[in-house]
């Protein structure tokens, strides 16, 4: 069933996944979140998807939570519909393989969750980030109580969610939460040229590297240690790993297949 309020497009080794509800700056509805969580559990298991780049059309990355249905449900809705938020957020961590946002104009409120829980943001260089929960009396939803103290520290991150004030990206960028900043002209293009240069790498090593990066917040030295000496042990039984180290000593570059 065609989604409109998410749009689809496989690029070769790319999948493509556009928030499409410009008129409301990509506002979460239930459908999106539907949409995506049905396109990750297709792209987990599509062999000839690699990567997946995340974007928002119109004139934002995501305004989050739509503000204009809020107050309309009761608790039971709220928990249900954040339940199914929680899912997606959950198949965006468990999928093993990288998930690239790219980010402008705006992302606020669960929208700039829903970035946090991708492998690597990429953002214009005049794009806008906030956590503006606490402007209509609400607690953040989506992970970023998880995701945005392990990577700016606690305190920063109470003060972005107490003062709800836009955080300018280059901001971001110097905290470490974004990767790269490019012009908005060159937003598109650049993310393409990533998402392609890790279509090309080695995908089973980097979907069990991201697991084991995300591990590490919550498990022991002694814990990642095994989790690595296992992992390790399957992954010099796969075809990129042999063809990492012929192309090494063919000195040549390797033509990885995700296998």
């Amino acid at each position: 069933m065609e989604n409109k309020d998410l749009l689809v497009e496989k690029l070769g080794p790319i999948l493509s996944l556009t928030l499409n509800r410009p008129e409301s700056l990509n506002a979460f509805s239930p459908d999106m979140i539907l949409g995506l969580k049905d396109a990750l559990r297709e792209a987990k298991n599509d062999p000839d998807v690699q990567v997946i780049v995340l974007s928002g059309a119109g004139r934002a990355f995501s305004a989050g939570g739509d503000v204009k249905t809020m107050g309309q449900g009761d608790g039971n809705q709220v928990y249900e519909h954040i339940g199914k938020l929680n899912e997606l957020i959950l198949q965006m961590k468990d999928l093993e393989k990288p998930i690239i946002a790219a980010v402008h104009g705006f992302a606020a409120g669960a929208g700039f969750n829903l970035a946090l829980a991708c492998d690597i943001i990429i953002a214009a260089e005049d794009s806008k980030f906030a956590l503006s929960f606490s402007k209509v009396g609400l607690v953040s939803d989506g992970g970023g109580s998880y995701f945005l103290p392990k990577l700016i520290g606690p305190h920063l991150a109470k003060q972005f969610f107490f003062s709800a004030e836009p955080i300018p990206a280059k901001r971001l960028y110097q905290l470490g939460v974004i990767n790269s900043l490019f012009s908005l002209e060159r937003l598109q293009d650049e993310t393409t040229k990533l998402a392609l240069s890790l279509a090309q790498g080695p995908g089973k090593a980097f979907g069990k590297q991201k697991k084991l990066i995300d591990h590490s917040f919550d498990k022991s030295l002694e814990e990642i240690l095994e989790e690595e000496r296992l992992t390790q042990v399957l992954m010099v039984q796969t075809e990129d790993h042999k063809e990492g180290v012929a192309a090494f000593k063919e000195k040549r570059t390797p033509l990885y297949k995700g296998r």
